[in-house]
């Protein structure tokens, strides 16, 4: 009889733990080691969110440079920890993150600079790049640049191939030290009023790293303000003196309604020098 029951009760511990083999959660695969690729990250502006790059992105794909497959995005939460939503595979095709932070104020310039590397290091030890670009409109220049100060000489981290600033404010913004006509650049690109931010920045000069190229995109509204509404053309163009020791940087107008500072990431213009800069053997 004491056999009978322990035969019933070790059928039922198999069947139970048959059960559980079946039904437990399945852990994720490993991401896949992207290594060779060369992801482009996008950095928003202030009081924004990853759906100012969207257009961007569309146009991207829309040109077959990119795929729905190969767009993930970033979220970066209030205490700078970040999560990425989606997930890059093996066919993965010029590799987008949509860099989306959820408490999108940039007074705090640093932070926000801190909260890039954070990112970064978290697509590092995901897919294991080497290389990348950063794109960014309005204040996610700041970021980037910031991110730059501290972390450009770190070796340890992927290294910057290109950079596209678009609409960047370097040395401030129409009404908060820079007005209309104001702020002039000297031969050299340095300009002749420098805000504190932009003093900080100067650290650049020496450690912006030589492998990347830079391509400075803005709009001038062609109203007699040299500006795109929000930043003088000089301000934007101030980013030359910052990173001279780029091996290659061009500078890119656009004019018109759309280049309007809002409205330069959602440019027709602006989408085909983006895409021919980073993307030119296409």
């Amino acid at each position: 009889m004491a056999w009978r029951i322990r035969q019933l009760i070790d059928g039922w511990v198999i069947l139970v733990a048959a059960l559980w083999g079946v039904n437990r959660p399945v852990s994720a695969h490993a991401a896949p080691n992207l290594s060779a690729l060369q992801p482009t990250l996008f950095f928003h502006g202030s009081d924004s969110s990853y759906r100012a790059e969207i257009h961007m992105v569309g146009a991207i794909k829309h040109a077959g440079l990119s795929n729905k497959r190969s767009v993930i995005r970033a979220n970066v939460a209030g205490n700078g920890k970040v999560r990425l939503i989606g997930k890059l595979t093996k066919r993965t095709k010029n590799p987008i993150v949509e860099v989306n932070y959820l408490r999108s104020s940039y007074k705090a310039d640093k932070t926000w600079g801190r909260w890039a590397k954070n990112v970064v290091v978290k697509l590092q030890k995901t897919y294991h790049f080497k290389r990348l670009n950063l794109v960014g409109h309005s204040m996610g220049n700041t970021a980037i640049l910031y991110y730059l100060v501290h972390n450009a000489r770190n070796r340890h981290l992927p290294q910057v191939m290109k950079q596209v600033a678009l609409g960047g404010h370097c040395d401030g913004v129409l009404g908060e030290g820079d007005y209309p006509h104001r702020l002039k650049l000297a031969r050299s690109g340095r300009p002749n009023y420098i805000t504190a931010s932009y003093r900080y920045l100067l650290a650049l000069r020496k450690c912006y790293p030589r492998s990347a190229a830079v391509l400075n995109i803005y709009g001038d509204l062609k109203n007699g303000t040299d500006s795109d509404g929000r930043v003088s053309n000089a301000s934007s163009r101030s980013l030359r003196y910052l990173v001279v020791r780029a091996h290659r940087y061009r500078d890119r107008q656009v004019v018109g309604a759309r280049a309007q500072h809002s409205r330069l990431h959602n440019n027709a213009q602006v989408d085909r020098l983006l895409m021919r800069f980073l993307w030119p053997k296409r």
